[in-house]
């Protein structure tokens, strides 16, 4: 029963957690505007991993998508491959598991093949966990650059200017910092690494135990000589004809 539950619960963790990995990765709020000491304007913007949009304070919201591949950033890139591996193996691992749930009956498959099923799974989801951790952290360190980087410039803007008698002005530069898309995919990344945890836990429930001792059946060979019991039966009805021969015998004592 807690090797049922424990399966169970795994998928249904594994299952929210693939579900909020491709949400974040199709969300555009992965970095948003730092409007952090800047006046108020009429424009937001933010970006994703496949468009960048601008949002206007009456509400009309505009999105264009990148339309060069070669000219983003490796690590960018590198963040929607990542991205795109944990939904593929995550939507393996929930097609798979299916099949291995051991509320489940399917034809005449085994608990041995259920356990396999179910620890692939569960590697499957730690993969697709940590492929969304990973790239979601990977993100968020090239914000915290630019941001840092755009700070400084924009200090060092001042600073220049200030030798013309403007000295502690601020050159206005647009900075981003982390949307919400990058919470989901920490979030949904570790629950889909808890849910691969629990399935592979499960597995060890599913595996049938083996014996320690194993039952041995021994046949005797006709051809032993030690078992030859014909042999003896033979030896003895010759015995007992060859005394019922002498007691029928006249003896020298029968003549007196």
């Amino acid at each position: 029963m807690a090797v049922t539950i424990c399966q169970c619960l795994g998928f249904v963790i594994s299952a929210v957690g693939v579900a909020g990995i491709t949400a974040a990765t199709v969300m555009n709020q992965w970095s948003t505007q730092d409007m952090y000491n800047n006046p108020v304007t009429a424009v937001f913007n933010y970006q994703g991993l496949w468009q960048t949009c601008v949002k206007e304070s009456s509400g009309f919201t505009e999105c264009r998508s990148y339309f060069t591949i070669l000219g983003l950033p490796a690590m960018f890139q590198a963040c929607r491959a990542l991205m795109i591996v944990g939904i593929v193996l995550g939507a393996i691992g929930l097609l798979i598991s299916i099949f291995a749930l051991k509320c489940i009956r399917i034809g005449s498959m085994e608990d041995s093949a259920k356990a396999n099923i179910t620890l692939t799974a569960g590697i499957m989801f730690i993969i697709a966990g940590l492929c969304s951790i990973i790239g979601v952290s990977v993100f968020a360190n090239m914000l915290i650059t630019n941001f840092w980087m755009t700070t400084a410039s924009m200090y060092t803007g001042g600073a220049i200017s200030g030798m013309g008698g403007m000295g502690g002005m601020q050159t206005l530069q647009t900075r981003y910092t982390f949307g919400s898309a990058l919470f989901v995919g920490w979030v949904a990344g570790g629950l889909a690494l808890v849910g691969g945890v629990m399935m592979c836990i499960a597995c060890r429930g599913l595996t049938p135990e083996e014996t320690t001792y194993k039952g041995v059946s021994y046949h005797v060979s006709a051809k032993s000589p030690g078992y030859k019991t014909s042999a003896y039966e033979d030896k003895s009805k010759k015995s007992i004809y060859n005394e019922s021969r002498r007691s029928d015998a006249p003896s020298k004592f029968d003549y007196v």
